[in-house]
């Protein structure tokens, strides 16, 4: 069979309009998408994400063939170069047609092993599964020391005219940020996550994975994604119908038991391609508007799709490649093992790694305040954590991750995208959760076989980087605490953080 054009469709570009499909003609064109073994084993990536990704490629086919399309599924190939070449042997495809990858570099690489297949004319369309744009984002960061998310977020909520008002904010302001920082009362009762029961397909896909990648993080069991374009607009509109107007007030609450709480769960299936971010919004705004889901809520939604994963993107491809190295605070420990298997006291660490690895996510707050703030106290080296992030969601690649870890959590950046660093002691993880009253530490020691190691860990994380935070206004409160404690309470501090920092250099359990 001779196809004249083939068009290459990735396992994160699951979209229902894709911009390389575009124009393509059914008669000529074979669509072609690849299980890369060999990518899969770059990284012990979670589980089910493998299972999520490679499912969710295999409904996308079914999804196009059912739409009158040639597919071309290679299932289970070592390599993307062995299923290009016998999808040359079979097809002798004149042009290749790839939709830029969002990972920065990969389409010129992707085009490269096309090319050395046989194919050599390869195009390479622009990627239009986000809000924003390059060019517009290099004009407007030319220049800037620092980037931030505000001034971005309105440009956005202007040009998009996303929670408008005319030319003003809906309800007068940008951000209700301010708002959204309450802790559910005992005994509330969270609305239950939809779970959706893996067909005969995804349940190959489940036993390929332990069989071949047996060894990598996380469990299968209970896996639980919708893995269709279908499923996944039914478990959108569960969030909008039911968890919606309290996701703001709960956001960024922690509770023992509830992996969700009110947050959406739908980042994987948004960076998979199978939602469409401005048609995500625009339903969040119509809720509002419809007097079902408070401003609030709204607005702390948007601001997490249209804001912050549009801007982390831009950053992440406009400081690439070097974005990666960087190591501002100079941390070099290495990842404890208690991010693999939540071997630890800690109650709230070992909440959001055993959460993690039986289900793929855990929310922002424990992404950034507790794995992502203990890593930046103890002073652990940024690649390593930054590969951990990447490898454990089910929701990460690397245009995620990378300014997420290196810029928010562990201020890697030199303070790029982020004010200053989110360092926190165990005081805010008892005001934001239920952890502290039943950890074997006291958050309310810092020295002491049984004192929490975030307390210690915090005030000598400010007295290592005392000179480097000097400078930064947000960090003059913190660092004028640390200058009032008297000499002898704060050697016997640092004296406990050395102590933990030294276990952790030696791979010691917490």
């Amino acid at each position: 069979m001779t196809m004249a054009n083939t068009v290459w469709i990735l396992g994160d570009q699951l979209t229902a309009d894709h911009a390389a499909l575009r124009g393509c003609d059914r008669g000529d064109t074979c669509v072609l998408l690849i299980e890369s073994q060999a990518r899969a084993r770059r990284l012990p990536y979670h589980k089910q994400k493998l299972v999520l990704v490679w499912s969710a490629m295999r409904h996308f086919a079914s999804e196009l063939r059912a739409a009158g399309w040639t597919v071309d599924f290679h299932a289970e190939s070592p390599t993307y170069r062995a299923a290009l070449d016998a999808h040359v042997r079979r097809f002798r495809p004149a042009r290749l047609r790839l939709m830029d990858p969002a990972e920065a570099g990969a389409g010129e690489r992707l085009a490269a092993t096309a090319r050395a297949a046989s194919i050599s004319d390869v195009t390479l369309v622009a990627n239009d599964m986000f809000l924003s744009d390059e060019p517009s984002f290099a004009r407007w960061a030319a220049g800037r020391k620092t980037l931030r998310l505000e001034t971005f977020y309105r440009d956005m909520r202007r040009r998009t005219g996303l929670l408008m008002e005319g030319r003003a904010p809906a309800g007068g302001r940008w951000n209700f940020d301010a708002d959204n920082r309450a802790v559910p009362p005992p005994g509330h009762v969270f609305p239950a996550i939809p779970r959706f029961a893996p067909d005969a397909e995804t349940r190959r896909v489940m036993r390929l994975v332990e069989r071949e990648f047996g060894d990598h993080f996380g469990t299968l069991d209970g896996f639980a994604w919708p893995v269709t374009r279908a499923d996944a607009e039914r478990f959108r509109d569960d969030f909008l119908d039911h968890r919606l107007d309290l996701f703001g007030p709960y956001e960024d609450a922690m509770v023992r038991g509830q992996r969700a709480l009110y947050h959406s769960l739908l980042s994987p299936l948004l960076n998979l391609g199978l939602l469409a971010p401005l048609d995500l919004c625009r339903a969040a705004e119509e809720r509002w508007r419809q007097g079902r889901a408070r401003l609030q809520s709204v607005e702390g939604f948007v601001r997490q799709i249209l804001g912050w994963r549009e801007f982390v993107l831009r950053v992440y491809r406009h400081d690439m490649p070097d974005y990666a190295r960087r190591n501002a605070l100079a941390a070099d420990l290495p990842l404890p093992r208690f991010y693999w298997d939540a071997d630890t006291d800690m109650a709230c660490v070992r909440e959001a790694v055993a959460t993690l690895a039986a289900h793929g996510v855990n929310h922002h707050i424990q992404r950034l305040m507790i794995t992502g703030n203990f890593a930046l106290l103890a002073g652990i080296d940024p690649q390593q954590v930054n590969e951990w992030y990447w490898l454990a969601y089910a929701d990460a690649y690397e245009w995620v991750v990378t300014p997420n870890v290196l810029g928010l959590s562990l201020w890697a950046d030199g303070g790029r995208i982020a004010s200053k660093p989110y360092a926190a002691a165990a005081s805010y993880v008892n005001r934001m959760s239920d952890h502290c009253r039943s950890c074997a530490y006291d958050h309310r020691a810092a020295v002491g076989a049984r004192a929490c190691p975030f307390n210690a860990l915090y005030w000598d994380f400010l007295a290592r980087n005392r000179e480097r935070l000097a400078r930064n206004p947000r960090m003059q409160i913190p660092l004028a605490s640390l200058a009032r404690r008297p000499a002898a309470d704060l050697a016997a501090i640092r004296e406990r953080a050395a102590e933990l920092r030294a276990r952790l250099r030696r791979g010691e359990r917490l």
